[in-house]
């Protein structure tokens, strides 16, 4: 079953009509959208990147019988090539904080990673979107000092909070995991001016209609 993870890019978009459900782990509940699919909005009742429960959200959806992810994420573009308003489907990843995992009581070594066959699956299904790039994370709320993403952009091409540790997770549970990121602003240091959380709700809010079709899309072709 394909799983949908939706953050900041989905929070003004039409997205279908599917069943609240209350999903309890080990890790602590999760709420989850079900249906033909499944959905889980990260960013529920308001939780911010540092604070979400990432093992109960991907202990949920494997749970509720999902094999497939794919995420959503928003990020800030790390080089004047990559504009704002760009779709890329990353294939590898970065993290400068600590990732959560399923194995606290057991000796596990999980090779970590995004699913190359499923993202190229799902670059197949949207021409439009760059296929390829490094995504860093880091922990948040607060944004990047400049100095950070001089040197993050020697390595990565895009910057968020999420990424990351929910591959990670995935990778962990046997779920093929593909990721699809709004740039939707350049990073600290690169943008005119100082960069807020209200501009980035605005620039979700403008593209809610394309995001509702890549959503859309998704479903229709992958479910």
């Amino acid at each position: 079953m394909l799983g949908i993870i939706g953050g900041t890019s989905l929070l003004f978009s039409d997205l279908p009509v599917l069943e609240k459900r209350q999903v309890q782990t080990p890790f602590g509940n999760a709420e989850l959208l079900c249906g033909d699919i499944v959905m889980l909005m990260r960013h529920q009742q308001g939780i911010p990147p540092h604070r979400i429960n990432y093992r109960a959200n991907l202990a949920a959806l494997a749970i509720a019988g999902v094999d497939r992810i794919v995420a959503f994420g928003s990020t800030g573009s790390l080089n004047r090539e990559l504009v704002p308003g760009s779709l890329v489907i990353p294939t590898d990843y970065v993290s400068m904080t600590s990732i959560p995992s399923i194995h606290d009581h057991a000796i596990e070594h999980v090779l970590p990673g995004i699913s190359e066959a499923f993202s190229k699956i799902l670059a197949s299904h949207l021409p439009e979107a760059r296929y390829g790039g490094v995504y860093i994370q880091t922990k948040g709320p607060r944004f990047e000092t400049v100095a950070e993403i001089r040197a993050f952009s020697r390595i990565a091409d895009l910057v968020g909070m999420t990424i990351a540790s929910e591959a990670t997770l995935a990778g962990e549970l046997g779920m093929d995991f593909a990721a699809l990121c709004t740039v939707d602003n350049y990073a600290n240091g690169l943008a005119e001016g100082i960069l807020t959380f209200d501009e980035i709700l605005e620039i979700s809010r403008s593209y809610r209609h394309r995001t509702s079709a890549l959503v859309n899309t998704i479903i229709r072709s992958m479910a």
